[in-house]
């Protein structure tokens, strides 16, 4: 995208912020770089220069916008659609990776040398890991430091900065303010913060349909894991230091979040995940538009435009969860996983709300009893296998996966069909292109508008949505009056 100079200089002219994210626009006059959509007077195009990245912008020398906020727009669209290096790259450095187990890490679970992960994003992004590991921690120093009163010396850890000296040095360069300066500019209106809760706004791309988003996390919930509180999903999370909680609301033009952490380290982390499970950097004006060729399709587009894919926090959990909820109705899934949380999972304390557990990890899962499991033989098989190699990591889920290989391995599984395969894919690993033709509700909502409604038909058909057939998905489902379609009450 930051290579079509014409296209770039035309969203800038027109502050058009469907491409905020995609690309950040560095003034040779002024040294600043901005969102496309920057209130301020566009400059002149000759003194534009177009960057894949903030971190590239500020490898270049450029700081910050005071205006825009450049560092606060929603992420790249790209990292989500696809599975090549770069993305899986981008997926785990937004997971802190590089933050904890530096370049070296990143490359190990990428099985590349770290040359080659260096010279891919460099090629691509402008920037290379560290860089990119660097302008996140800016932006999470940014945001502890306008949204808390917490000392900067803990701050500056907090973000991920070995040192109080390179976390100044940072916030200077990248913002053109010391750290105490940054906070004295920051509104008074700010909600602060106690005993580790931080309350932020989450930003995306409009539109977004919060009905079946927050309708299916809703009418899924495990009880003590996640709840339906005063209009907003609540739910416990499992973090590299420790644990957290999070409220998340949808509001007209952001996702407002509350987030406790035992650890503050993991800010950024708790961060990426909860845009993740809310697919809040999805490019849905691209995505809308090509369902809308379907004449079929269009209608539900048009009611309801922007609706995005629930996904999960927690990979390993997903997978467990469609275990459980193979061939029974949602209530049955939620009792089968609810005993699972009472009897294996990790306690915690929620003073404001309902929640009582962390979901158990897979290696608590791997030593329960398969007689105790109130299921049919065979899905116990189904149950037991998957734990066992989840917790061997012989099938890995994480943002580092390889969707074939992944999607591959899941279907040498007993009781792994392409159902539940597609369905993993789809909420766990996130391929946009996810699709489930055998669904009954997907060929039952087919066959009410006209689509064909066999699996190898609707197969066919929906060739002309890819790569977006998860979001098609999407608008079938809503043509149900289940309880996911609908934003709780």
């Amino acid at each position: 995208m930051h290579t079509d100079t014409e296209r770039c200089v035309r969203a800038v002219q027109s502050k058009d912020a469907r491409f905020d994210g995609w690309f950040f626009t560095a003034v040779v006059t002024t040294g600043i770089y901005c969102r496309p959509s920057c209130p301020v007077v566009a400059p002149k195009p000759e003194n534009m220069r177009f960057h894949p990245s903030a971190a590239a912008c500020q490898q270049a020398g450029f700081r910050a916008c005071k205006r825009c906020r450049p560092d606060t727009s929603p992420g790249s669209p790209e990292w989500n659609q696809r599975a090549d290096l770069v993305a899986r790259a981008m997926r785990l450095i937004a997971d802190g990776v590089v933050d904890r187990e530096g370049v070296p890490g990143l490359a190990a679970r990428l099985g590349y040398s770290t040359r080659q992960i260096e010279r891919q994003l460099l090629a691509e992004l402008g920037a290379g890991p560290l860089a990119l590991a660097r302008a996140q921690r800016a932006q999470a120093a940014r945001l502890l430091i306008e949204t808390t009163p917490l000392p900067m010396a803990d701050i500056a850890f907090a973000a991920g900065f070995a040192s109080i000296r390179t976390f100044n040095d940072t916030v200077r360069e990248v913002f053109a303010l010391a750290p105490t300066d940054l906070r004295a500019r920051a509104p008074r209106s700010n909600p602060g913060t106690t005993a580790g809760a931080l309350t932020l706004r989450l930003p995306f791309r409009a539109p977004l349909n919060p009905d079946n988003l927050f309708g299916h996390l809703a009418a899924t919930a495990v009880p003590g894991v996640e709840e339906w509180r005063d209009g907003a999903y609540r739910r416990t999370l499992r973090l590299p230091y420790g644990h957290g909680i999070v409220s998340l609301s949808p509001q007209p033009d952001h996702i407002a979040c509350r987030l406790t952490l035992s650890d503050l380290r993991d800010l950024t982390v708790a961060i990426s995940r909860c845009r993740r499970l809310l697919d809040l950097d999805a490019d849905p004006v691209a995505i809308d538009d090509q369902l809308r060729t379907d004449p079929l399709l269009a209608p539900l587009v048009d009611k309801a435009p922007g609706r995005r894919v629930p996904r999960t926090v927690d990979e390993a959990e997903f997978a467990v969860r469609a275990v459980l909820g193979q061939q029974v109705s949602t209530a049955a899934a939620r009792t089968h996983a609810a005993r699972l949380v009472t009897a294996h999972g990790e306690r915690v304390d929620d003073p404001e709300g309902g929640l009582t557990h962390l979901f158990p990890a897979p290696d608590a899962l791997a030593s329960v009893d398969p007689e105790s499991l109130a299921m049919p033989r065979t899905r116990r098989t189904t149950f037991t296998t998957l734990v066992r190699r989840l917790a061997d990591a012989e099938v890995r889920l994480g943002p580092d996966s390889d969707w074939s290989e992944t999607r591959a391995r899941l279907l040498e599984l007993p009781g792994f069909g392409p159902w539940t395969v597609d369905v993993i894919a789809m909420r766990a690993l996130g391929d946009p292109d996810a699709f489930l033709p055998t669904d009954l509700g997907i060929r039952r909502a087919a066959q009410e508008l006209g689509l064909p409604s066999t699996p190898a038909a609707l197969t066919a058909r929906a060739a002309a949505w890819r790569p977006w057939r998860a979001y098609a998905v999407q608008y079938l489902w809503a043509t149900d009056s289940h309880p996911i379609n609908f934003l709780p009450v």
